[in-house]
């Protein structure tokens, strides 16, 4: 799991990952698709 973990890290530090983290962001601020990506985490972190 940690292994996992650090892969993420890595790759939000790296040029691809914060254009990724920065869509996100914007993605975030529309509320619908905000509303969308919270029903989604629910969904992974129901089938833990």
């Amino acid at each position: 799991m940690a292994g996992i973990l650090n892969r993420i890290k890595q790759f939000a530090r790296s040029p691809q990952g914060r254009r990724a983290v920065e869509q996100a962001r914007r993605a975030a601020a529309d509320p619908r698709n905000r509303a969308k990506a919270q029903r989604l985490l629910g969904k992974l972190r129901g089938h833990r």
